[in-house]
């Protein structure tokens, strides 16, 4: 069956894109790997109506709801090619099957690279974050523990001045020059400058001159590209952000190829729940609006 429009990750971003066009009785096809990058968090904040939901529970509610229109179909898959032009479209999954769609929304999400410090992993969205407005206000104004991973890791140091004491730990990334010392410093932001071999416990930090630090949580920014390689084989520019590498979209949501469309945290920064459900009906209603008045 051809689908007026087949969004790809079926996260927040992407269902919130189908429910405005599933509302427009358009034919939409949701195909999702079934990772969510918030997967490992247990509660999801600054989201209105659902502030400290288990996030798990609030993509379930979406589904649900969703998949009550009858024009929605979902797949549990991975997309893994896309090729076509606008209104004649083919995505193909992993299982070799073959999706015609008139028009392809990218909501895939983004990989995030981590600085390479044993035991940060596992503790990703558990006791390590990058968000303060997520995270920040459950740390009760505690010890905070800010990794570096690159320039920006400065300005989140500045940030989290509003949520607690701030340690910076630069890790080599970045190299802090006099001026911007004597900035943290004026924030009341204490820097330890010896290298990090793991984390441990909780949020604790194992430094390499054998010192341990115990903080109420750690933040650091990763960088980040888009998840999949869609954008890539459809074409789609890419730009750079100071978070990272994110498809190009314009006013509308469409990137750089008619007809394929993209949001959430693939097309848009900062990152959370609500400003990606946000983007995501704004990708919806202008998708839906290209169908509308084609020219």
């Amino acid at each position: 069956m051809d689908h007026d429009v087949i969004v790809v990750g079926g996260s927040y971003a992407g269902m919130a894109a189908a429910l405005q066009l599933a509302r427009a009785r358009r034919r939409v096809l949701i195909i999702d790997g079934g990772e969510r990058r918030n997967r490992a968090a247990s509660h999801s904040h600054g989201f209105l109506s659902r502030d400290g939901d288990d996030p798990a529970t609030i993509a379930m509610v979406a589904r649900r709801q969703l998949q009550a229109y009858p024009t929605v179909s979902v797949i549990t898959g991975n997309a893994v090619k896309a090729s076509g032009e606008r209104d004649r479209f083919v995505v193909e999954c992993a299982d070799g099957t073959h999706h015609p769609g008139r028009r392809v929304v990218l909501a895939t999400g983004v990989r995030d690279h981590l600085p390479a410090i044993e035991g940060m992993a596992e503790r990703w969205g558990r006791s390590i974050f990058h968000c303060p407005y997520c995270h920040g206000y459950e740390l009760n104004q505690g010890r905070i523990g800010v990794i570096g991973s690159g320039a920006m890791s400065i300005h989140q140091a500045e940030l989290l001045t509003e949520w607690g004491d701030v340690t910076f730990m630069p890790n080599g990334a970045p190299t802090l020059d006099p001026e911007t010392r004597d900035r943290l410093h004026q924030r009341g932001i204490g820097i330890e400058t010896a290298d990090i071999v793991r984390i441990v416990g909780e949020a604790g930090v194992q430094l390499a001159d054998g010192r341990a630090l115990s903080f109420s949580g750690l933040f650091v920014a990763p960088r980040v590209e888009p998840s999949g390689s869609l954008s890539t084989t459809l074409g789609c520019a890419l730009h750079d952000t100071p978070l990272g590498t994110q498809i190009e979209t314009n006013a509308a949501k469409e990137t750089s190829v008619p007809g394929v469309y993209a949001c959430g945290d693939v097309a848009v920064v900062p990152h959370s729940v609500s400003l990606a459900v946000a983007d995501g009906a704004m990708a919806g209603a202008q998708v839906h609006r290209s169908l509308v008045w084609p020219g």
